[in-house]
């Protein structure tokens, strides 16, 4: 099969004249493939190695974020826990034995529950905030992620293994390039 043969699938385009084949020196016309009629695509408009913007939260961001959930959960029970511990010391203080058994005063207690109040507002904030933030939010869950993991080594060493863990995987997520391609991604 030739060029010209009108059962050549690669030839010119059938019903339309052809025109001739355009060499080196030739200017082309402005818009127009060589050799054919149709006009070439636009330039596309988005910067260099941007792609389409994303709309879904990508698998380990969606995950960072439900870990902050849980990390909420177990703030719910450690406030009721460290409340029901500084009331129940705080009753029993009358009691000489049940005072050598506490390792920790009331106020310390209720100085924990406070403190553990605070931290699950805070998870619940950061989790809340996670559709419409953007790079700053993230750099708050990096450190939100690192400071939960240091705090589960030191004063809740049994208990803070979980928040240890939970504290790693938030970091890692939200900082890997899927959180910041997240996080960095363009809103209309």
């Amino acid at each position: 099969m030739s060029y010209g043969d009108p059962n050549n699938p690669y030839g010119a385009p059938q019903g339309q004249p052809q025109q001739p084949q355009q060499g080196y020196g030739y200017p082309q016309q402005q818009g127009q493939a060589p050799g054919y009629g149709y006009p070439q695509a636009p330039p596309v408009q988005q910067a260099y190695g941007v792609g389409a913007p994303m709309t879904t939260m990508p698998g380990s961001v969606s995950a960072a974020r439900v870990m902050l959930w849980v990390i909420v959960g177990l703030q719910v029970l450690g406030v009721a826990i460290f409340a029901f511990a500084a009331v129940a010391i705080d009753k029993a203080k009358d009691d000489a034995a049940f005072e050598q058994i506490a390792d920790y005063p009331t106020g310390v207690l209720w100085a924990f529950s406070v403190f553990a109040l605070a931290w699950l507002v805070w998870a619940a904030f950061l989790a809340t905030k996670f559709t419409s933030g953007g790079n700053g939010l993230r750099v708050t869950v990096l450190v939100f992620g690192v400071i939960t993991a240091v705090l589960g080594l030191y004063p809740f060493t049994l208990v803070g293994i979980i928040h240890l863990v939970l504290g790693i995987l938030i970091a890692v997520f939200a900082g890997n390039s899927k959180g910041k391609a997240w996080f960095n991604r363009p809103r209309y």
